[in-house]
C-alpha cells in the first residue's frame, strides 16, 4: 500500500510488530459500515459514479458475509482490519474496489471505526447497567422494612432498613448510567473526512456520511479530529467509576456472606468450594469483579500515559489505544452481566441483621434527639446519652433495655415515652423525609427509581 516510496521490503519481524489485524478485526463490520456511508457520498458529491458504488457496496457486503462465516483470511501483511478488507474487495471487484480510499486516509477510518465501535458497546453497557438497577429495585421494594444496623467506619451506627442500603447502590449505578449517557454524545462525533490530517481536495459533504452512520455531530478539526481519543478516555473513566462502585458493593457482600455477618446468601451458582475443606461456599462472583475493578483502573492509566506526549495529529502510538479500550469494554460487560443476574437474587438473612442491629446501640441517636426535642441541647444531650451507653455497656443490655429510672439519673427530660423512639422500628420511622430510610421513603424512592430509569429507555 505504500511500495512506490520504498526501495526494500518491510522486515518480517517489523511487520508482525506493526500489524494490528490480530485484534482490530474486531472492527471489521463497523470499518464495512464507515466505507459503504463514504462510498454512498462519494457518490452523492459526483466523485464516484452510481455503478462503481453499486459495485464497490455489493463487494463490501459480500467481504462481510466472508468474515460472519468465519472464512475471511486475515493477513498480517496487510497490516490492519482497514487493509485487509480493501484488498479482499479489490480482489471481488477487481480496479473499481481501489476507488474506495479516495478522499480519505486510514487515520479518519480507525478513527471512526472506534467511535462506531464504542457508540454500540456503550448502549449495550448502559442496557446492562438498567437491567441491573431494575433487579435492585425490585429488591429494595421487597425489603423496606428489613432492619439492618447502618456501619461508619464499618461499626454499628444507626438502624437502616436494607431496602434503604441497596437503594444507595442503585443512586451509584444511576449517577453510572448517567456519566455513561453524557459520555455517549461525544464518543458520536464523526471525524470522517479529515483524511490524514489537513482534510481533503475532493469536493466532500460530510454531513450525508453523519448522517448515514448517525453521528450526531462533526469533528470540527482535521488535526483534532485524527487523534482525539478522549472519547475512549472519558468512556473509561467512567468506567472505572462504575467498577469502583462494583467493588463497594462487592465488598459489602463479601463481608455480609461470611460467618462473622451472616447477612445475605447468594445463590450457589454464583459460588465456588473448596478443593480441601467440604464447608466452604465462596463469593467468586463478587470477589472477581472486586479485582477486576484494579484491570479497567489500569487501562484508564494506560490511556492517559498512551496520549500525554503524544504531538498532532495522528502517530503510531495511537495503534496501542485498542487494546486497552477492548479489555475494559469487555471486563465491564462481564461484570455487569454478573452483578445483573446475581445482586437481585440476593436473599437477606432477616432474623441476623435485626440481631446485629441490636448490637452496637444503635439507637443511641435517636435517645439524642428525644432528649432535644424535650428542651436539652444537642451537646448536652450527646453527653447524656454517652453516659447512657456507657452503663449499657457495664450492664451488658441494650439501651432499650435499661430501666426508666436507670435513664432518668442521667436528665430528668426523659419520660416514660422514651421506649418508643429505642425500638428499631421506632428509629426507622423517624427518618421520615426525602432520601430519609424510612419505610415509607424507600418505597417513594423506589417509585421514584423506575420513573427515572424510563429516561435511558
Amino acid at each position: 500500500m505504500w511500495g512506490g516510496r520504498f526501495s526494500e521490503a518491510t522486515d518480517s519481524f517489523v511487520a508482525a510488530f506493526t500489524a494490528s489485524v490480530g485484534f482490530d478485526q474486531r472492527f471489521a463490520r463497523h470499518d464495512i459500515e464507515g466505507s459503504i456511508a463514504h462510498a454512498t457520498m462519494l457518490e452523492k458529491c459526483g466523485i464516484l459514479t452510481a455503478d462503481e458504488v453499486a459495485t464497490i457496496v455489493d463487494g463490501l457486503q459480500q467481504v462481510l458475509r466472508e468474515i460472519e462465516a468465519g472464512k475471511f483470511n486475515w493477513s498480517i501483511a496487510l497490516e490492519d482490519v482497514h487493509m485487509n478488507v480493501e484488498s479482499r474487495l479489490t480482489d471481488i471487484i477487481g480496479a473499481v474496489g481501489k476507488k474506495l480510499h479516495t478522499g480519505r486516509s486510514r487515520n479518519d477510518q480507525v478513527a471512526t471505526d472506534i467511535r462506531l465501535w464504542l457508540r454500540e458497546e456503550t448502549d449495550n453497557i448502559i442496557a446492562l447497567l438498567v437491567r441491573l438497577q431494575s433487579g435492585l429495585l425490585d429488591l429494595a421494594d421487597k425489603h423496606t422494612d428489613t432492619i439492618m444496623p447502618g456501619f461508619t467506619h464499618l461499626q454499628t451506627a444507626q438502624p437502616v432498613s436494607f431496602g434503604h442500603h441497596v437503594m444507595a447502590w442503585f443512586e451509584m449505578l444511576y449517577r453510572d448510567t448517567e456519566r455513561l449517557v453524557d459520555a455517549r454524545r461525544r464518543i458520536n462525533q464523526m471525524p470522517l473526512g479529515s483524511a490524514a490530517l489537513a482534510g481533503t481536495t475532493f469536493p466532500i459533504d460530510r454531513t450525508i456520511t453523519a448522517e448515514l452512520l448517525g453521528f450526531e455531530g462533526i469533528c470540527q478539526n482535521s488535526l483534532d479530529a485524527v487523534s482525539d481519543r478522549d472519547f475512549a478516555i472519558e468512556f473509561t473513566s467512567a468506567a472505572s467509576i462504575l467498577m469502583m462502585h462494583m467493588s463497594r458493593m462487592s465488598e459489602e457482600i463479601i463481608l455480609w456472606m461470611s460467618a462473622q455477618f451472616n447477612f445475605v446468601q447468594i445463590p450457589d451458582r454464583f459460588c465456588t468450594g473448596s478443593s480441601i475443606m467440604p464447608q466452604k461456599k465462596n463469593p467468586d462472583v463478587p470477589e472477581l469483579v472486586r479485582g477486576k475493578a484494579a484491570r479497567v483502573f489500569g487501562q484508564l492509566m494506560t490511556l492517559l500515559s498512551l496520549m500525554k506526549s503524544q504531538p498532532l495529529a495522528y502517530n503510531k502510538d495511537n495503534q496501542e489505544d485498542k487494546e486497552p479500550l477492548f479489555d475494559c469494554v469487555d471486563t465491564l460487560t462481564g461484570s455487569l452481566l454478573a452483578f445483573a443476574d446475581m445482586l437481585p437474587n440476593i436473599t437477606p438473612n432477616i432474623d441476623a441483621m435485626r440481631d446485629a442491629t441490636m448490637k452496637g446501640y444503635a439507637t443511641a441517636t435517636d435517645l439524642a434527639d428525644y432528649l432535644v426535642r424535650n428542651g436539652v441541647a444537642f451537646r448536652d444531650a450527646h453527653e447524656v446519652v454517652g453516659n447512657a451507653v456507657a452503663l449499657g455497656i457495664a450492664e451488658g443490655v441494650d439501651l432499650s433495655d435499661l430501666s426508666l429510672a436507670q435513664l432518668q439519673q442521667f436528665s430528668d427530660a426523659i419520660g416514660d415515652d422514651v421506649f418508643d423512639y429505642l425500638t428499631l422500628e421506632g428509629s426507622l420511622a423517624a427518618r421520615d423525609h426525602l432520601g430519609g430510610t424510612a419505610p415509607n421513603q424507600v418505597k417513594q424512592a423506589v417509585v421514584n427509581g423506575r420513573a427515572r430509569l424510563k429516561a435511558f429507555a
